[in-house]
């Protein structure tokens, strides 16, 4: 929501500064995103041409000598048909910012002749869209002066970011009602204009929506005949340009600047250009609308249409279309005040990709009393702006809207905040915001104004009262510490969780946060798939079942690694599978896989031979680790066969506890479950259930502090070197770690080689360097020069060098 400052003082009088008004509107709850100054048009200063003629090498150049002030005129080319001696224009000096071009200006030579600044157009200031001369100002134009001041365009533009629950400030007048009510200024009263009119209009309207729940909940309209649709004056398209609308005619900039002054959306159609009534319906297979924006939208049953007998003529609540459209040739128009479904203008905007400020504040709720109100305001700025006369206004479709009371204790101020509150002090802020209290005592009754539909009960009173005397007025106070059992704050599950999650991660395990649905063929194969499991409105094809279990995505992140280059590793994940759509069919599971030749340690390669892929008893162990991170003592439970088929039958166990407690599965996963995943490579898991584990009767066992893991990836890189067989690996792998004892983490040995190929008394030993940055990200060159460095240590300590 953007306006500029003199705008809201429309609204509100105030003697508060832009610093003053910015921080109170943040601290109301109208958080502020940006402030522009707009200091940049200072530069622009007015001039006056004192000589003009023509340039020696071109036929619509001319040579200005241009009086900006100072101690010397100051010699300008410029192309503009009404650059002339004795016109007062605006100067732009070498240096400044040229918005409607974006440039820069700078001194250069155009034609061979020396500029020095140039001559501004309005586009080019984007002041407007005119760009046939140069600005001419009256002659009574300060020259010297800041242009800016003399226009007004030093006026600081505000921008603030609205929540959705706030509707009654997407117009600038409630902006200014909630800085009144927090005594930071006093607002303007809003006097609604009496319009009679003379006349009927000459186009009627009617509801048209059958048996179907009406789209449209109340429609206003008036004709307003022989317009002049000239351009709307300067200060409206300042206005308007300054919050990015383009002015366009009188009687469409009306409408935008209305939107936004009152937070009342309307719309215009050419009288004219109506073919017979409108018809307000759903929309039909088959129609279609060429809108405002130049884009044709096919519309459908789910959209609300007005039409004439041509055809669809607008999308109600959205966007107009450019039959219909006013131009400077309009000289009988159609004023729309209507009131629109807020859903369906949400639904529609969404379904046809289409971003009005019409649908901005109609699918946030309009105020419903505002319709007739927003109607007359329109008829009197057209007028002004446009001259004519206006017929009887007309109202169909609407009904009398229930004003929501509420019971409100003023006790509640101080149950839900802390804050010491007089009952007076409250009374004045809800009355400043358009509530009426009435009644007597500590409970009253507060009646909600139309515009604020998100004031549903009395918490939204509190927090209206604390919002507006101010969030910084409530004093910090420590939690008391809770009564329950033996003062424990973590329930026994979460206990557990962080007790299992450390564990996992010191057996050198990573933790991955994987989707909560997966696809139907993952679902399946891991014993769900079940109907109601399934998503009404899934976000994507492969996402169609709440998982029932961790496996499959732990599995699938496995899978993208090693298609990337990273085969071996270990992964594991906390969090709910699914076995039904009930509380008590919804596990607590700890759950992980290992890939490769990822061991404990994370090794992958060994100097004396390649190290042995994972298995079973990899994932047994990692099973095992959870319980007793969990409490319960490993050595009391059973190890028996009879896995879920998607483990390997001969490779996999259950973990049982007696004869009927399942506490996890572990294995080898079977091959045809990896086929039909797609995924290939030594896999092995375990699921364990953390809230199937008995309490346990004495304290769990401790387990070593978490790794420090870094948030930037680990690199490994490769070195093969040739040397005397005298040569010990161990200090190989010394003098290859002391390159960077900071970056590189380990030096493995995983081949040695002997042969006549290397000549007699020699040997080749090949290292993988592990390099984990914890700082930043490694560019090439970083990683470069510490190969180099290692490769110079090695070669130093042991006399070795690179094999190639």
């Amino acid at each position: 929501m953007k306006f500029t400052l003199s705008w809201l003082k429309d609204h509100l009088e105030t003697d508060a500064s832009l610093g003053e008004i910015c921080d109170r509107l943040t601290d109301i709850g109208l958080e502020v995103d940006s402030v522009d100054d707009r200091k940049s048009f200072d530069v622009f200063v007015i001039a006056k041409v004192l000589t003009a003629k023509k340039h020696p090498d071109s036929d619509h150049l001319q040579i200005l000598t241009v009086d900006t002030g100072g101690d010397k005129p100051i010699q300008v080319v410029c192309g503009a048909p009404n650059a002339k001696a004795g016109l007062i224009g605006v100067f732009a000096p070498p240096g400044a910012y040229i918005p409607g071009l974006d440039v820069t200006l700078s001194v250069g030579k155009i034609r061979g002749v020396e500029s020095f600044g140039m001559m501004c157009s309005e586009r080019e200031l984007e002041l407007s869209n005119e760009h046939n001369g140069i600005i001419e100002l009256g002659s009574d134009a300060p020259v010297g002066k800041a242009f800016a001041a003399y226009c007004g365009l030093n006026d600081p533009l505000i921008d603030v970011g609205l929540t959705p629950n706030r509707p009654d400030c997407t117009g600038v007048y409630g902006i200014a009602r909630d800085l009144a009510a927090s005594g930071i200024g006093k607002l303007k009263p809003l006097e609604v204009p009496s319009i009679s009119g003379e006349g009927e209009p000459s186009v009627t309207v009617s509801l048209d929506f059958g048996d179907t729940a009406p789209l449209c909940l109340g429609f206003s309209w008036r004709e307003i005949r022989d317009v002049n649709n000239v351009q709307s004056p300067k200060w409206i398209q300042r206005r308007l340009n300054a919050i990015g609308l383009r002015p366009i005619n009188a009687l469409v900039d009306m409408t935008n600047y209305i939107t936004v002054d009152l937070g009342r959306p309307l719309h215009v159609f050419d009288a004219d250009k109506v073919k017979g009534k409108l018809t307000v319906r759903r929309g039909r297979k088959g129609d279609k609308l060429l809108a405002l924006n130049g884009k044709e939208y096919e519309l459908g049953p789910d959209n609300c249409v007005i039409s004439d007998d041509n055809g669809v003529q607008s999308i109600g609540g959205i966007m107009g279309g450019e039959a219909t459209g006013c131009d400077e040739n309009t000289k009988n128009v159609i004023i729309e005040s209507a009131l629109w479904d807020p859903r369906n203008v949400a639904a529609t905007g969404r379904s046809l990709s289409i971003v009005s400020d019409a649908r901005y504040r109609f699918e946030r709720g309009v105020d419903p009393e505002f319709m007739e109100p927003g109607l007359a305001f329109a008829t009197e700025m057209a007028m002004k702006l446009c001259g004519g006369k206006p017929s009887k206004a007309h109202t169909i479709g609407t009904k009398s809207v229930e004003q929501k009371v509420i019971r409100f204790p003023f006790a509640e101020i101080k149950r839900l905040t802390g804050l010491e509150l007089s009952r007076e002090a409250a009374t004045i802020i809800l009355q400043h915001l358009g509530f009426v209290v009435e009644g007597k005592g500590d409970v009253v009754t507060v009646k909600v104004p139309t515009w604020r539909p998100d004031i549903d009960g009395k918490a939204d009173l509190v927090e209206e009262v604390m919002r507006i005397h101010g969030l910084n007025n409530i004093k910090p106070e420590p939690l008391e510490r809770p009564s329950s059992v033996s003062g424990q704050i973590l329930t026994t599950i979460q206990i557990r969780q962080r007790s299992a999650r450390r564990a996992l991660a010191c057996r050198g395990l990573m933790e991955a946060i994987t989707w909560s649905f997966i696809s139907e063929k993952q679902a399946k194969a891991f014993g769900g798939g079940r109907p109601e499991l399934k998503l009404l409105n899934p976000i994507a094809a492969d996402m169609s079942d709440m998982r029932p279990s961790l496996l499959p995505g732990l599995i699938a992140a496995a899978q993208r690694n090693a298609d990337r280059g990273f085969p071996d590793l270990g992964l594991f994940e906390i969090s709910a599978t699914f076995e039904g759509n009930t509380p008590e069919t919804q596990r607590r599971v700890a759950g992980g896989i290992r890939r490769g030749t990822y061991k404990l340690d994370g090794s992958g390669r060994f100097w004396a031979g390649s190290a042995k892929p994972v298995d079973v008893f990899d994932a047994k162990a990692d099973a095992l680790c959870v319980l007793d991170a969990c409490g319960l003592d490993a050595s009391k439970v059973q190890i028996e066969t009879g896995a879920p088929e998607w483990y390997h039958p001969g490779r996999s166990g259950v973990i049982k506890l007696g004869p009927k407690i399942i506490l996890g599965t572990f294995g080898e996963f079977h091959p045809d479950v990896l086929e039909e995943l797609d995924v290939t490579g030594p896999l092995c898991g375990f699921e364990v259930y953390i809230d199937r584990i008995p309490e346990p009767r004495k304290k769990a066992t401790k387990t070593r502090p978490p790794l420090v893991l870094s948030p930037y990836q680990m690199i490994r890189r490769d070195f093969a070197f040739v040397m005397d067989k005298s040569v010990n690996a161990a200090t190989v792998i010394r003098a290859a770690s002391g390159a960077d004892k900071k970056l590189i983490q380990s030096v493995e040995i995983f081949d040695v080689f002997e042969g006549a190929s290397l000549g007699e008394d020699k040997k080749s030993i090949a290292i993988e360097v592990a390099i984990q940055p914890h700082e930043r990200t490694l560019t090439d060159e970083d990683i470069e020069a510490l190969a180099k460095k290692i490769i110079d240590n090695v070669a130093k300590s042991t006399g070795a060098t690179l094999r190639q």
